[in-house]
């Protein structure tokens, strides 16, 4: 029985982010539908509140400059991508990459702590916590596929980070790297997770084209092309890709 509230209430949540998603193109000046373009499974893995990692995840990592350490796979784009933003004069700095399981139990345990010491009951506290640090299992640092990323001359984690230059040159060129600002500001009912601009994921250059050119988020997108692959009609041709001690971080 409580299996099939379950199931039942996951696809009413599926079927509101697909009417979400769809009315999000409909109101989206400027915007143009997602094309879909192939993409490997792991460019797309999807993790969030709702979607844990997979029980048999595994990644290669290779270190960063700096000792962080991200998927190998988005090593050489990363770099690339910070070497472009420095060669027009500013200075990016990742801050967060690739974080171990202990890491993120750390950061969830330390931040339902501190909000008991303010005086948060234990559930609250846990329900509060989560909507600031990712519970184990559930943050996309943890698939070495999102960096933190700010600017060397301001690098604290809140709103006026979006106001730096390397954050708007981020913003503007992500996607031409294959990356994403994985949680904008109008789509934190949709992600359940408030606005990050500092957050980015890798996707792949077809995929961050499209979700760009489309507006939509990442659980969007994702939502569209799976009824699209169902729905048994062949997805439009893909377009080329586009050339070219306390934890100080309570970030997803």
């Amino acid at each position: 029985m409580r299996q099939r509230i379950r199931m039942a209430a996951l696809l009413a949540a599926a079927v509101l982010l697909l009417s979400s998603a769809v009315q999000a193109l409909e109101n989206s000046e400027g915007r143009t539908a997602p094309v879909f373009p192939e993409a490997e499974a792991w460019q797309l893995l999807l993790v969030n509140p709702w979607n844990a990692l997979p029980e048999a995840f595994a990644v290669s990592l290779k270190t960063l400059p700096g000792g962080l350490r991200v998927d190998e796979r988005i090593y050489e784009d990363l770099t690339a991508m910070l070497q472009a933003c420095r060669d027009e004069g500013m200075q990016p700095l990742v801050c967060s990459a690739y974080r171990t399981q202990a890491l993120q139990s750390y950061l969830y345990e330390n931040k339902i702590a501190r909000l008991q010491a303010a005086g948060y009951r234990p559930a609250e506290a846990r329900k509060e916590a989560a909507r600031w640090v990712a519970p184990p299992g559930t943050s996309e640092h943890q698939t070495g596929l999102a960096v933190d990323l700010v600017a060397s001359s301001y690098q604290s984690l809140d709103r006026r980070q979006e106001e730096t230059a390397e954050q708007q040159w981020l913003m503007e060129h992500c996607w031409e790297y294959g990356f994403i600002l994985r949680y904008p500001n109008d789509k934190s009912e949709v992600t359940g997770i408030g606005y990050e601009p500092w957050h980015y994921r890798y996707v792949g250059r077809p995929a961050a084209l499209d979700i760009r050119d489309s507006g939509l988020c990442l659980e969007e997108y994702l939502l569209l092309r799976e009824d699209a692959e169902n729905s048994g009609s062949p997805l439009p041709p893909s377009r080329p890709e586009p050339p070219g001690t306390e934890y100080p971080w309570d970030i997803w």
